[in-house]
C-alpha cells in the first residue's frame, strides 16, 4: 500500500489525491488520510505536536514521518516528539509545512512507506 499524494496545499486547505475531504490540518499514511484534530490530544503551537498526535500514523508501519509546522512554522516540535520517532526506528523530518509536502511527496513518489502530520496555517 503507497502513501497518497497530497495534491494541493494553500492556506488553511489540504487536498490528498483520491479523497473528496478538503483537510485544514491533516494526518496521511500508506493508505489513508484523516482530519488532525488537535483537540484529540489537547495539542497547541506551544508545546507543540506530541507523540499522541504521532501514535495513528506510527501504527500504520512508516519508515519515514514528515512534520510540517505551518506556514510561518508556529507550530512547534519539541525534541521529546522527535525522541519517541527515533526511538521506534522512524526517520523524521521536521519543516516549514510547504518544504514538508514536497519532501513528502517526493518521498511517497519513491515508493518509502511515508507518513506525516501537516499544519496549513500560522
Amino acid at each position: 500500500m503507497s502513501s497518497p499524494e497530497i495534491a494541493s496545499l494553500s492556506w488553511g486547505q489540504m487536498k490528498v489525491k483520491g479523497c473528496s475531504t478538503t483537510y485544514k490540518d491533516c494526518k496521511v499514511w500508506p493508505g489513508g488520510s484523516r482530519t488532525w484534530d488537535w483537540r484529540e490530544t489537547g495539542t497547541n503551537h506551544s508545546p507543540g505536536v506530541q507523540p499522541a498526535d504521532l501514535e495513528e500514523v506510527v501504527k500504520k508501519g512508516v519508515k519515514t514521518v514528515v512534520i510540517g509546522r505551518g506556514m510561518s512554522e508556529a507550530l512547534q516540535v519539541p525534541a521529546s516528539t522527535v525522541d519517541y520517532l527515533k526511538k521506534n526506528g522512524i526517520d523524521v523530518l521536521v519543516l516549514q509545512t510547504e518544504k514538508a509536502v514536497e519532501q513528502y511527496n517526493t518521498l511517497a513518489a519513491q515508493g518509502v512507506k511515508v507518513g506525516g502530520v501537516f499544519h496549513s496555517t500560522c
